[in-house]
């Protein structure tokens, strides 16, 4: 557990042996991870209660503990709760994550990028408790970048701002998080269209369709996490608009910023969502366009057999005939009836193909192409 006092000036990293009161100039922050709830929960408990004066439920406690929680919102009179699935980058298959099978399925690397794990977010009015995974390159890195944070009064206009209240901390940590979904946009769509690709070349059949079944289910898992999120920063939303003092001044600029903010993550999960929806749609026409060329190339296939057997009908009939058991027949005594008949018979084939190609049946390949 890692206790960090932040204050409009700076960011402060305290030790086990340092307290804080409440009602101190800034807020309290407690970052932890998933490994780190013991199996007491009772003990975890009255250790945070120590810390913090905050009481968490039982079932919160659990849900924080629970890596396949979805995302969510919960409001009691002593705190707030939000759970936010993050993505997990570079992380190896495990039974610690959504997935649940223990050997990871065989996917694109873009969708290998689909493993999430959920965030804790317990905060008050001055604490901030979050329970993440062991390796969270969001939280780590803004935890540097606090800590090396040193106010300057030479160019204010451009002068960074700390977070001013424990619900800003938690929505910049949400909106990073969200951009680590909007990154995944470029190499999921390339690997989209190699697949389109792949299923409109005729040279080579494609035979890839379990991962494409898999691709389109991790989409389908992304839709829902995104509807998740956005019901759970919605639910958020509300509150701040619910507890908008419009009395005070500074409470409403802040507010003000918060729902600015709120708004702002909202928006980029959005994205995710409509960008997820529009590749399944391309995924899904990807297929289909893939079985009806499948479809008319067998046409084509079809109607040359087809042209094939209509000329060799009537020179079946001939050699029908003449394969008769009969004592006298036309031109089988005669010296030039086998050139007659082969006459004949290249006679009609020429012009079936005529009348083939007068009604369209036979196109020229190269005509259609231009």
């Amino acid at each position: 557990m890692e206790r960090f006092h932040i204050t409009e000036q700076s960011c402060h990293r305290l030790s086990e042996a340092s307290t804080w009161q409440a009602g101190s100039p800034g807020f309290l922050w407690l970052d932890m991870q998933h490994e780190e709830i013991p199996a007491d929960a009772e003990l975890w408990r009255q250790q945070l209660a120590a810390l913090t004066g905050i009481d968490v439920f039982d079932l919160h406690l659990q849900d924080a503990a629970n890596l396949n929680h979805p995302s969510s919102f919960e409001d009691t009179q002593d705190y707030t709760m939000l759970v936010f699935r993050k993505l997990l980058l570079n992380a190896e298959p495990s039974r610690n994550t959504d997935t649940t099978d223990t050997v990871r399925r065989r996917l694109p690397a873009a969708l290998q990028k689909l493993q999430t794990a959920p965030v804790s977010f317990i905060f008050t009015d001055d604490v901030l408790i979050t329970v993440r995974p062991a390796q969270s390159r969001t939280i780590e890195s803004l935890q540097q970048k606090l800590l090396a944070f040193t106010p300057r009064s030479d160019t204010p206009q451009r002068n960074a701002r700390m977070p001013s209240s424990p619900t800003d901390l938690m929505l910049r940590l949400l909106n990073a998080m969200v951009d680590q979904y909007l990154e995944l946009r470029q190499p999921l769509t390339q690997q989209l269209d190699r697949w389109q690709q792949a299923l409109l070349n005729p040279r080579r059949p494609f035979n890839n369709w379990m991962a494409l079944l898999e691709a389109r289910m991790e989409l389908r898992r992304l839709d829902n996490l995104c509807e998740e999120q956005h019901d759970a920063l919605q639910e958020l939303r509300d509150h701040l608009v619910d507890t908008y003092d419009s009395f005070d001044d500074n409470s409403a600029r802040a507010k003000d910023w918060l729902l600015v903010r709120t708004n702002d993550v909202m928006s980029h999960v959005q994205r995710v969502l409509n960008h997820a929806r529009r590749l399944e749609g391309t995924l899904e026409s990807a297929v289909q366009m893939h079985f009806s060329a499948m479809a008319h190339r067998t046409s084509e296939i079809m109607r040359v057999l087809t042209v094939i057997t209509a000329l060799f009908m009537p020179l079946t009939l001939i050699t029908g005939i003449f394969g008769m058991n009969f004592e006298h027949m036309p031109l089988i005594k005669t010296d030039h009836g086998f050139g007659y008949t082969m006459a004949g018979m290249a006679f009609i084939v020429v012009l079936l193909l005529l009348v083939f190609r007068r009604q369209r049946y036979l196109e020229d390949q190269i005509r259609d192409q231009i």
